[in-house]
């Protein structure tokens, strides 16, 4: 069973995470763990969710993929935090990261030697350990050799950019699977056919 890490800190962006996990989750050969700075997180939405585990605890080569769920607390300073993404990266783990996670990136330094995008830009100019701007791209998402990246209105382009990555269906059936959100179930059966007939 593969085990894919979410780290959802407070006041994190619901709508960033659930189309990615219920995917994974209802797979026979995934399961989801999420993992806090507390035991405890609310939401955006107002949703409290009980995590799995501290960030403390986690050791990343238990995992087969690392997802980095945007919200408004990313501006924490968390050295686990930062260590349990450079090995992530440098062990060729998938890492997904969104919204305000790109930032915690592009703060930390850890975007170097990848293209990406992110939220704008502009809200890293004064990050001294950011030093490749001229790899950033006005796109919803980004994938760059194991790092998935994405703005905070991306949720359906980097879920399918992940579960590309992580070869998680054929390319057609994750796309279509996107589709049927983007399009809408009446656009999509035009389209596609009932996906449920």
């Amino acid at each position: 069973m593969k085990k894919a890490l979410f780290i959802i800190l407070n006041d994190y962006a619901d709508w960033e995470d659930a189309y990615l996990s219920t995917q994974l989750n209802q797979s026979s050969e995934w399961t989801v763990i999420t993992a806090s700075t507390n035991k405890e997180v609310k939401s955006i939405g107002g949703f409290t969710t009980l995590v799995d585990m501290n960030i403390s605890d986690v050791h990343i080569s238990d995992f087969s993929l690392l997802i980095l769920i945007g919200g408004n607390s990313w501006n924490i300073k968390n050295t686990n935090l930062v260590t349990i993404i450079k090995k992530a990266l440098s062990s060729d783990i998938a890492v997904g990261a969104i919204c305000g996670a790109v930032d915690f990136l592009a703060r930390n330094g850890l975007l170097s030697n990848y293209k990406h995008t992110g939220n704008a830009q502009f809200l890293w100019k004064n990050y001294t350990k950011y030093v490749n701007p001229n790899d950033f791209y006005e796109k919803q998402a980004v994938v760059d050799k194991n790092l998935i990246t994405a703005n905070g209105t991306a949720p359906l382009e980097f879920t399918e950019l992940v579960l590309k990555t992580i070869n998680f269906k054929n390319t057609e059936e994750i796309h279509k699977y996107v589709e049927l959100y983007k399009l809408g179930f009446y656009e999509y059966c035009k389209k596609y056919g009932n996906p449920y007939s």
